[in-house]
């Protein structure tokens, strides 16, 4: 049965206009941005095979795009608007965090960290740059390396919270392999960023390491 033909109190976009979004199913929210589903599948039913597919939202919008774009019921235009309506996340985010967040709710600089770095498949290097009064002013990715190591130099570090006019920040990288432990190498590079930062008065506030499913600050084990 096509989604028009259903009760409209059981219709995913009036259950939206009237209940919020937090009412609907992940299923539910896809089959909005879908729109149409195919012939034998409804938008619901289309978007309940897909997350099943790739195992969730995220599977969806990371998996090859090669792939998705030959499914059935997927296009150019409907993919186009799903990874549109992720970057719009996470544009939100980083207005969310450009308010002076950051360090007022220091979990949501951790969840944009994640959002940022989390599903890059090789090791990715940032800094959220802060003012002094720890509203942020800028994230920048500012290396990339390969799934096991990013080549990160301190005097780039300096150079890029210069240009931003940062009075602090904090680090972060990504673990590719899912796993957030910080390595004896990523505890030398903080100390070596820190003493580097600290020549121009720039202190490093935590340095954070994300993994699949889990942050890590090292402030907050006491490794910084």
């Amino acid at each position: 049965m096509a989604i028009v033909d259903w009760q409209p109190d059981e219709r995913p976009r009036e259950r939206l206009l009237a209940h919020g979004p937090g009412a609907l199913s992940d299923a539910e929210l896809l089959a909005i941005c879908l729109r149409t589903g195919v012939r034998g599948e409804s938008a619901v039913d289309l978007a309940r095979n897909l997350l099943a597919e790739h195992g969730g939202v995220r599977g969806l919008l990371t998996g090859d795009r090669h792939a998705l774009l030959g499914r059935r019921g997927l296009g150019a235009a409907k993919y186009a608007q799903l990874l549109a309506v992720a970057e719009l996340g996470r544009r939100y985010a980083q207005e969310v965090l450009r308010r002076g967040e950051a360090l007022a709710s220091p979990q949501a600089a951790r969840d944009y960290l994640s959002m940022q770095l989390r599903d890059h498949p090789q090791e990715v290097f940032g800094c959220l740059f802060l003012d002094n009064r720890h509203r942020v002013l800028a994230f920048e990715e500012l290396f990339r390396g390969t799934v096991n190591a990013a080549s990160v130099y301190p005097r780039e570090v300096v150079r890029a919270a210069l240009r931003h006019n940062a009075a602090a920040l904090i680090l972060a990288h990504n673990h590719p392999s899912g796993v957030a432990e910080p390595s004896d190498a990523d505890l030398g590079l903080t100390r070596r960023l820190k003493t580097a930062l600290e020549l121009v008065d720039v202190r490093v506030l935590d340095h954070i390491v994300v993994g699949d499913r889990q942050t890590v600050s090292l402030a907050e084990r006491g490794q910084l």
